[in-house]
């Protein structure tokens, strides 16, 4: 047991200390963290190294990462982000999806002269592109959120979404189907309809269960209990499916689906990351272990021909889609470049194809290397479509960043909907700027949703809550949190990480403003300051005073205010400030009676 053990953790460190060089070093150069682990894992792995085997057992965990990718795509699914997209994702995505998948198939048929279901269950695969390669690359050049990022976007979510259909599609076709429905000699009508009454059933265990559930766990605010749920939301979906013998990718999907357009989809979707990312590395890692570079060393001249092939064949039919529905050559160009790599879900269908009898294991080996062959060309083929940005459009405009947001628009983040916050959201609103609301008090949320505000659950103070609720592409961060909650060191952690937003606070008073002076703040309120100056102007103004001295009132107590604000500050003791507030307002009040006398 002991010698178990200790080889268990001799891997791990073998692993996590390969992956972390080749990840660094492929990120040095540009070359992005999916190469990194495809071969970081060949390397470490049996073909090489021999350091580390039994790859099929570490990819069988590691495919939860390909469940919580899922699971994750589910819970972008937000219905007004797929409306406004409708016409890219189904129309760009399906478009692409069929093109690609049937031509790179007939190519197989034609030029391997595989049967036509063999040629079908690898081709239609080999239409996909890598959403897990893709979209952190054009996160990183800044892209993702222009016109030519959010038509990938589309595609990419459409081959997310055709993966239950294809999985479908390749157990329909396979000669041994698994999993219960097949052993129970179910034909494919009763298969579907088990489909849809499981998908019917998560839905409602979704609305019935899961939403008051983690309505409880909010008003309890336990964050490990999050993370908890969260975790066992994705798993126990993906097991009651793969239960069914149906796909544990659709039932993490569905999961997604049912609580995207709930408040706690951002907190979920921040405490389920870290899991996401690390199992998705591991899923690399364990595909370049399994890579058989003897099957490429007997048929490099096919392996390489095939990857060419897979290549050119999408890039020049995306180019086709792109200028049909009026794409400048040089963006539709890119876009093919783009997305021209095989995915990550094809080593799914092409196990599944293997199982089901439809291809044999060699084939499954070969066709595998070659998409990993054309992954590793996407960073060299992200470098060549960097290049070939669309100068201008057909409008006479360049192409810019598109100000929308993430999936619910937002141009600003405002965390904290108490009485302040919703002040300036309403403002803010009132103005036609999109807002993203965050706060952490479950009751206050239900009363948003009663007026039809949408508000979502979460600690605002948290930086990986702060970028999945959309701060990247914000132009404002506002935290109108109440009390003495915020701290210098969040404030630089949040300017470190969103420099591209405005950063405004609610200061709970002068105390808060001095302790906050250092912090990269674009602008701050003190909680009471403006209303007590309205109750005093009107105070005033009930006494007679004219206009013009009340103005002039104002005026000398804000001179007089930042002076006493500035002193204070460059004292830096808040002990001492504190002091020196009630000796400087004592000061100020003598000299504006002398002024008066005067």
């Amino acid at each position: 047991m002991e010698h178990e053990g200790a080889s268990v953790l001799r891997d791990g460190v073998l692993l996590l200390g390969f992956a972390l060089a080749f990840v660094l070093l492929f990120r040095r150069f540009g070359l992005g963290a999916t190469l990194g682990y495809l071969i970081a894992g060949a390397v470490v792995g049996p073909q090489v190294l021999g350091l580390v085997g039994d790859a099929q057992q570490m990819i069988t965990v590691a495919e939860l990462g390909i469940v919580m990718l899922l699971f994750v795509v589910g819970l972008e699914l937000d219905p007004s982000r797929l409306w406004r997209m409708k016409t890219a994702i189904f129309g760009l995505g399906l478009a692409q999806v069929a093109a690609c998948g049937l031509a790179v198939s007939a190519v197989i048929y034609f030029a391997a002269s595989y049967p036509l279901a063999a040629a079908l269950a690898i081709g239609l695969p080999l239409g996909l592109s890598s959403t897990a390669q893709v979209l952190p690359m054009l996160q990183s050049s800044g892209r993702l959120r222009t016109p030519f990022g959010e038509r990938a976007f589309a595609i990419l979510l459409f081959q997310d979404l055709s993966i239950i259909p294809l999985i479908t599609i390749v157990a329909a076709m396979s000669a041994d189907q698994v999993g219960a429905g097949a052993d129970a000699g179910m034909p494919g009508w009763q298969l579907a309809l088990v489909t849809l009454a499981a998908i019917g059933g998560l839905i409602a265990a979704g609305r019935f269960v899961l939403r008051p559930l983690f309505r409880l766990i909010g008003n309890l605010n336990e964050r490990e209990m999050f993370v908890v749920a969260g975790l066992f939301t994705v798993l126990g979906s993906a097991w009651v499916m793969e239960w069914l013998g149906l796909s544990t990718a659709l039932g993490a999907f569905i999961a997604g689906v049912m609580l995207a357009d709930t408040p706690y989809r951002h907190e979920l979707e921040a405490d389920i990351e870290p899991f996401r990312s690390i199992l998705l590395g591991m899923f690399f890692l364990a595909v370049g272990m399994m890579l058989d570079l003897g099957a490429i060393a007997e048929n490099p001249l096919f392996v390489i021909m095939m990857a060419i092939a897979l290549i050119a064949v999408k890039s020049v039919i995306i180019l086709g889609i792109g200028l049909a529905v009026g794409m400048a050559w040089r963006s539709a160009l890119a876009l093919g470049l783009l997305l021209s790599q095989g995915g990550e879900f094809g080593f799914v269908l092409f196990t599944q194809a293997r199982e089901g009898g439809l291809i044999s294991g060699e084939v499954s080996s070969l066709f595998g290397a070659i998409v990993t062959l054309s992954m590793a060309t996407t960073p060299f083929l992200m470098m060549a479509a960097s290049r070939m940005r669309q100068p201008v459009s057909k409008d006479g405009e360049r192409e810019g960043p598109s100000l929308r947001g993430r999936s619910d628009g937002a141009n600003a983040l405002v965390i904290g909907f108490g009485r302040f916050g919703q002040t300036v959201a309403q403002l803010l609103v009132a103005a036609g700027v999109r807002v993203t609301l965050v706060d952490r008090d479950v009751e206050q949320i239900d009363v948003a949703q009663e007026f039809g505000s949408k508000v979502y659950y979460g600690d605002g103070t948290r930086l990986d809550l702060l970028r999945q609720a959309g701060a990247g592409e914000s132009n404002l961060v506002i935290f109108a949190i109440d009390r003495d909650q915020l701290e210098p060191e969040l404030l630089h952690g949040v300017k470190e990480a969103f420099p591209g937003a405005g950063i405004y606070v609610r200061a709970y008073d002068r105390r808060t403003l001095i302790k906050l002076s250092a912090a990269p703040i674009d602008h701050s309120v003190r909680e009471v300051m403006e209303s007590a100056v309205a109750m005093g102007r009107a105070a005033l103004d009930g006494l007679g005073v004219s206009l013009t001295e009340i103005d002039r009132a104002e005026s000398i107590f804000r001179e007089r205010d930042q002076q006493r604000l500035q002193m204070q500050t460059e004292a830096g003791d808040l002990r001492a400030a504190k002091d020196m507030i009630f000796t400087q307002q004592a000061a100020d009040t003598e000299a504006m009676g002398r002024d008066e006398a005067g």
